[in-house]
């Protein structure tokens, strides 16, 4: 039986389950919590609002749940686990259990794996930080199978006329198939904020001019070099770049041939520190590995166009002499593979339209980022103007027969970093995660760097092709962040909560939007929306000390003085 059947057959035996855990519902039941998005912090609030006796439906549009934690994203961005807390933390704990079964262990032993990194797993922890996307998938599976949770598979928000309102309240929405979804309380838990925006919420897109909130990290990066910030804080901006003197343009020397794929038009970087609608830029979180028996060769993708690698091999031959990428070791013999260098996993510049795109141009710019990362693994693998030691090194991993449901072992889940954001009552903003600034109403923290990936690529004044966007900022312990940056402005949304595509600026998401917090701030909200449905109040007048004495009760982090030791 093919690896694609199987996941099928698990796949619907998995919402057969589900199901059965249900109570009795009628045709078009309206339920405590409506939850569109199945993605780490989907999951995270659909158990929690079950936990707290509310009737919940979660709605995925795909046919896979669990976002980038069960998309490749093994090596997991923390920062300070001890601010994981709450239903996060149990996540956690569920894959050291995982592992702690040999039946799990198929392609090494135990005793082989050697997980490294910023979240190695030290001795004597309760949790385990890195695993195969198939654990996440599996300790998610046995989380929600306890709880009574309605999960609906491939139903797509109708994005033009899907939102019935009354007055600003939602009340009803709408699929693309015509089902609809009525509920008293609902939460956007997808990447890009689609019900958020279909709702009429405020949000922005790209990063805001350094001017607008007071910070320094935002807009425009290109000349931005070790420096220090406020006290501690470290700032590198050069990192992920070209070997000095690689060539923009098709002809070497020569402007009048037009500049290489991918090379921002007119390349020019624009003024440091002024805002763009540029995005930091998307790549697949490689699940691959060296095993023999579970490895699928790389193989050269329909379309592949040699002259949008040739930066690629221009790198190489200026000098770079690496293989361009980090390879995280996780268990079984795979890994979680990312960016790194001038010319890596990053389709910079490519995913600007991806948050307001139609879900057909979506599915366009996704396959094209995936056409664009084969065709990169394939050149590393194969092509005689990678030095023979590259060749080598990357020639020995592959995808993985026994991960996905594709059958040339590439995941679906693009990894989407950044999409749109709300703009609410409260913006977390660099002050924030400096602690210039300390919110009084947290509701979970945040602890990684402030780190963006490049967003474009230019033409620097020496004629030189650069990278522009990347940020690196670190050196400041873990920060509150705010429960009024999870919900809308009263006046445009009343019982909406939003617990990814948060209220706050670039440079501060790219602190907070990693896949712990993201199911924290997914916790928080189903407790804050449950206690709005009690007291019969919009979800901005939930009080907050009575939300803060619940959260604390649940699990949740809110301080470093309630922090995990």
């Amino acid at each position: 039986m093919s690896s694609f059947i199987k996941a099928i057959l698990l796949t619907s035996l998995f919402s057969f389950i589900i199901t059965i855990n249900t109570h009795a519902q009628p045709q078009n039941p309206t339920y405590d919590l409506v939850v569109y998005g199945g993605t780490s912090a989907g999951i995270s609030t659909a158990i929690e609002a079950s936990r707290l006796g509310k009737s919940v439906v979660l709605i995925e549009p795909t046919g896979r749940v669990g976002g980038l934690t069960t998309g490749g994203l093994g090596q997991t961005d923390i920062g300070n686990k001890m601010v994981v807390g709450g239903i996060s933390r149990e996540f956690y704990q569920g894959i050291k259990r995982y592992y702690e079964n040999p039946d799990n262990w198929k392609w090494q032993k135990r005793s082989e794996y050697k997980d490294a990194g910023q979240t190695r797993t030290e001795s004597g922890e309760d949790a385990m930080w890195t695993f195969e996307p198939s654990a996440a998938m599996s300790v998610y599976r046995d989380m929600m199978a306890k709880e009574k949770i309605t999960l609906v598979y491939r139903q797509r928000l109708n994005r033009e006329t899907g939102v019935k309102l009354d007055g600003r309240r939602i009340i009803e929405i709408t699929m693309e198939t015509g089902q609809k979804y009525a509920g008293r309380m609902f939460v956007d838990a997808t990447y890009e904020g689609d019900l958020m925006a279909a709702s009429g919420v405020g949000y922005t897109v790209g990063r805001e001019a350094n001017s607008q909130y007071g910070e320094s990290l935002n807009g425009v990066q290109a000349n931005r070099i070790g420096i220090t910030l406020s006290g501690t804080v470290s700032h590198n901006g050069y990192n992920h770049n070209f070997t000095e003197g690689v060539d923009p343009y098709v002809r070497k020397g020569d402007p009048s041939s037009g500049l290489l794929p991918f090379i921002t038009e007119g390349g020019r970087p624009g003024i440091d520190g002024t805002g763009t609608k540029g995005l930091q830029a998307y790549c697949f979180r490689m699940t691959l590995t060296d095993h023999p028996d579970n490895r699928i060769p790389f193989q050269k993708p329909e379309g592949y166009n040699e002259l949008e690698y040739e930066l690629l091999f221009r790198n190489y031959e200026a000098g770079y002499n690496r293989v361009p990428w980090i390879n995280s070791d996780m268990p079984n013999r795979k890994t979680d593979t990312n960016n790194r260098d001038g010319f890596s996993t990053d389709f910079i510049g490519q995913n600007y339209a991806y948050p307001e795109a139609s879900y057909a141009e979506r599915e366009q710019i996704v396959e094209r980022h995936r056409q664009y990362q084969q065709g990169l693994m394939w050149s590393l693998a194969n092509h005689p103007r990678i030095p023979e030691n590259i060749r080598k090194e990357v020639s020995r991993w592959g995808t993985c027969r026994d991960e996905y449901e594709r059958e040339d072992g590439w995941q679906q889940q693009l990894y989407i970093r950044e999409a749109r954001r709300m703009v609410g009552d409260y913006m977390m903003t660099q002050k924030n995660c400096e602690g210039m600034e300390v919110v009084t109403d947290p509701v979970g923290m945040a602890a990684y760097t402030m780190d963006s990936h490049n967003v474009q690529r230019y033409v620097d004044a020496n004629g030189f092709v650069k990278n522009e966007g990347n940020v690196e900022a670190h050196g400041f312990p873990p920060y509150p962040v705010s429960y009024r940056s999870i919900v809308p402005k009263k006046d445009e949304c009343p019982n909406l909560l939003v617990p990814v595509c948060v209220s706050s600026t670039h440079i501060a998401f790219g602190s907070i939007r990693m896949e712990p917090v993201f199911m924290v701030l997914g916790q928080s909200a189903a407790v804050a929306a449950a206690l709005a449905i009690d007291m019969n109040v919009a979800v901005q007048e939930v009080p907050y000390e009575t939300l803060k004495s619940r959260l604390l009760e649940r699990g949740q982090v809110l301080t470093l003085e309630n922090a995990i030791r």
